[in-house]
């Protein structure tokens, strides 16, 4: 079977920073008198596929070589990269935050300091190079957990904790679930701020689109009082998918670039997590993932939330960096194989099938480009009629897949 299919965009808030490098400049332009001259600064980001992250990481080198002081980025990302040295620089690069983008050297190493744990439940560790710099930046997105409910979740305290951490602070955190994020971190972040080595974070939104929405530059004291608020921010422009009850998804690539899971679970609905359960809407009957993006090095965790992948994916798998991180985070549904189709338009067969016998014309099939981005989906006659007035139609419909069984051009 080949579906027809049409292209709609969804109305999500379009409220955005219309230049983010500009908006990063004025914010930390109100974070005067932290930084010394000749300082030594460690400035930490992520892994995650940040809108304009490197224009803003650029803003953050600016600023501190106008204060006098030396910048220098360190990737703060847990176990991502294969828990390596370069496999880390070589995402960074990958999402234009070198040394010739930016203006400061990227500096990479996995070798750890622990520190005091006083109060905390979990062992504390802190990147090497930050723990001998003359303070630390840290500069992330603030977003849902794709694991977890709690008024902290994914943002500047969970890079204190893990991504700072290194492999060694994800192992221990991980170490004890959902429980270790939930509760423990918060406590954890608490001991890393009062050491004084952070000197403030910068906090980002994003809307709906995938773009910059606010840009907030947060003293450490503040940290873990501010980013509750921006999480409720963060959550209420979310994307969503344009309704609860689908037959079969399509989703043209999975990454660790997108979501820490691959596929985000605040987004399909599927946590993939034992004892946790899944939310009861979107209901999903069957999830079929094509690709694998580039910027995900080969580590394809999340392909276990998945009913069907394409021998394309399964072919660009490096199963030593997915499973070191699927190690680290205890949840090895995640990277458990599905069923292996030839090509897209097979594995759509198969995915349909297996939610039982559906009247021809109503089958419900949706198609995103992956889980960050689904402003603009596809959908079938089924969904259409009843969503078309709440949607702009971007074209007519046409079958989804093309003559050699791929994916047709989104």
């Amino acid at each position: 079977m080949n579906p027809l299919l049409i292209k709609v965009r969804q109305q999500f808030s379009n409220q955005h920073l219309s230049d983010a490098a500009a908006a990063a400049h004025r914010e930390l332009g109100a974070c005067p008198g932290l930084i010394k001259p000749g300082a030594r600064i460690a400035i930490a980001v992520s892994s995650r596929g940040i809108a304009n992250i490197a224009a803003i990481t650029r803003e953050v080198v600016d600023y501190v070589k106008k204060n006098g002081a030396q910048p220098f980025i360190i990737p703060a990302m847990g176990s991502h990269g294969g828990a390596t040295a370069a496999g880390q620089v070589e995402i960074l690069t990958s999402l234009g935050v070198t040394e010739e983008g930016t203006g400061a050297p990227v500096v990479s190493s996995m070798d750890v300091v622990e520190l005091p744990r006083r109060e905390s439940p979990v062992r504390i560790f802190m990147d090497g190079h930050a723990w001998r710099s003359d303070g630390v930046i840290l500069v992330h997105r603030i977003k849902p957990h794709t694991d977890f409910r709690a008024p902290i979740e994914s943002g500047l305290a969970k890079m204190c904790v893990v991504g700072m951490g290194k492999h060694e602070g994800a192992l221990e955190i991980h170490r004890f679930g959902i429980q270790g994020l939930r509760d423990y971190l918060p406590v954890a972040a608490k001991e890393i701020l009062a050491t004084g080595k952070i000197l403030f974070g910068l906090a980002i939104v994003e809307n709906g689109y995938d773009e910059t929405m606010l840009i907030k530059a947060i003293p450490a004291k503040d940290i873990l009082s501010r980013e509750p608020e921006l999480l409720v921010t963060a959550r209420r422009h979310m994307p969503h998918l344009p309704v609860d009850h689908i037959d079969v998804l399509i989703v043209d690539e999975l990454g660790k670039d997108i979501s820490g899971t691959g596929l985000d679970p605040n987004i399909i609905g599927r946590l993939k997590i034992s004892g946790q359960p899944d939310p009861a809407t979107p209901a999903i009957k069957a999830l079929l993932v094509d690709d694998l993006t580039a910027g995900s090095h080969g580590n394809a965790i999340g392909i276990g939330i998945a009913d069907v992948i394409t021998k394309k994916l399964q072919g660009k798998i490096d199963f030593g960096a997915m499973y070191e991180n699927v190690r680290t985070s205890t949840f090895l549904e995640r990277a458990k194989m599905p069923w292996t189709a030839d090509n897209a338009m097979l594995g759509f067969a198969v995915a349909l099938r297996s939610c039982g016998p559906i009247a021809a014309g109503k089958e419900r099939i949706v198609r995103i480009k992956n889980t960050l981005k689904v402003a603009e989906v596809y959908l079938s006659a089924a969904i259409y009629a009843d969503i078309r007035t709440e949607v702009t139609t971007l074209g007519d419909f046409a079958p989804a897949f093309a003559p050699d069984g791929e994916l047709a051009s989104f």
